[in-house]
């Protein structure tokens, strides 16, 4: 399991092993006790997976009740996948990362709590895998917005479908600003 260091310490990005061969491949997604010592919690609650066509935005989402990781792979077609940090007191809150994550690079990037994650879709069909510490909750979730200028993320195109939900996201000042972010203060 090669690990990738990030510009943002919190968030891992790493390599899953492949084994090929005449039949197709195996990957190893993960071994609980590599996540262990990488600081990554071994108890996934919910396994989530979502299909988008090439231009859809889903994100920059987040739970804060209780707050949720949760490790991301591309298992068919490619996105662009963005972490951004919202800890409050985090030397740094409001840096982002950014990787394309596609089906047959086997990367994964784990989203710690406190951060907000996106993913913008490259490719049609493309299918993403999310492993969670908690199971998501309608009303204890929120965002911020995709394209806060704030953030500086520099995304590959203009998406082509938002939801209204992420179109109407608050920035991170006005997130910050909610009483609710103080579920993610920097430890």
């Amino acid at each position: 399991m090669l690990v990738d260091p990030s510009r943002i310490p919190a968030v891992k990005i790493f390599e899953a092993p492949a084994f090929p061969d005449e039949r197709g491949f195996l990957v190893q997604s993960w071994v609980a006790s590599d996540l262990e010592a990488r600081g990554i919690p071994r108890e996934f609650k919910q396994a989530i997976q979502t299909c988008s066509r090439r231009g859809v935005m889903r994100g920059l989402h987040f739970q804060w009740d209780p707050p949720m990781g949760k490790l991301v792979r591309c298992i068919a077609g490619a996105i662009l996948d963005v972490v951004v940090d919202v800890r409050i007191g985090s030397p740094t809150l409001g840096d982002h990362v950014a990787v394309e994550l596609r089906g047959r690079n086997y990367k994964i990037i784990w989203v710690p709590p406190g951060f907000a994650h996106a993913t913008f879709s490259l490719e049609d069909d493309s299918i993403v895998l999310y492993e969670c510490t908690g199971v998501h909750g309608p009303g204890r979730e929120g965002g911020i917005r995709w394209n806060d200028p704030a953030l500086a993320i520099a995304w590959p195109a203009m998406p082509t479908i938002v939801s209204e939900k992420d179109r109407v996201a608050p920035t991170l000042a006005e997130w910050l600003a909610d009483p609710r972010a103080q579920h993610f203060r920097y430890a």
